[in-house]
């Protein structure tokens, strides 16, 4: 008998999870043992069920999906943890990888090809999908906010542009000799200087301008 593939689905929709599991147990190699609605749950259901794969959003009430993936290795390194969003510019495909993701999924794409990505990271593999031709014409549509990064201090162009790269609040901390709460401290300032809502806007916010300098 085939082993099960043991799924913990993590997206603070309902309806959402509800297609994604009715999807996902549909198979009969893939089951669900947990669901979650933002990272605290998501980690703790981490620990108890011990699932071979994660299916998880990066927009999370909270800490955001790509930070839980971070705690959850942080616990067990061998995590495997597919992030499935529908921000699926190349900045937070780069960024998942950076941050240990096996793999990064649209939701815009077919219900079949999160059953191949499953799979695939159950086995061990990384999953990368490839965006449709109107995705990424779409990639470049976003409407800054009125701040930018130029209006930051040096220090806070710093923390910014390690934490855009994919680095772990002690990983900056290191790197600039402060502590990981000043770090916490100083992105939290960063947001609202910046008149971002959440780190999604935050990193979209911090590629443009780098892009613009290259």
């Amino acid at each position: 008998m085939t082993n099960m593939i043991k799924v913990l689905l993590v997206d603070d929709h309902p309806v959402v999870r509800t297609g994604y599991r009715h999807l996902l147990q549909m198979e009969t190699d893939i089951e669900v043992v947990a669901e979650a609605n933002d990272s605290a749950s998501a980690c703790e259901a981490f620990r108890i069920f011990a699932p071979d794969v994660v299916v998880m959003d990066i927009s999370l009430p909270g800490a955001s999906g790509l930070e839980a993936m971070k705690r959850m290795r942080a616990h067990r390194p061998s995590a495997r943890v597919l992030i499935f969003s529908m921000h699926d510019e190349a900045i937070f495909v780069s960024r998942a990888e950076r941050s240990g993701a096996a793999g990064f999924l649209s939701k815009s794409s077919a219900p079949e090809r999160l059953l191949d990505a499953v799979r695939t990271i159950a086995r061990g593999e990384r999953y990368v999908d490839e965006l449709p031709a109107e995705q990424k014409a779409n990639h470049g549509r976003y409407t800054a906010p009125a701040a930018h990064p130029s209006d930051l201090s040096q220090r806070e162009a710093e923390v910014l542009h390690l934490w855009s790269k994919g680095f772990s609040l002690d990983e900056i901390g290191a790197q600039l000799g402060v502590s990981q709460k000043t770090v916490a401290n100083q992105l939290s300032g960063i947001r609202q200087k910046l008149e971002v809502q959440n780190d999604v806007q935050l990193l979209r916010t911090a590629e443009r301008f780098w892009s613009s300098r290259e």
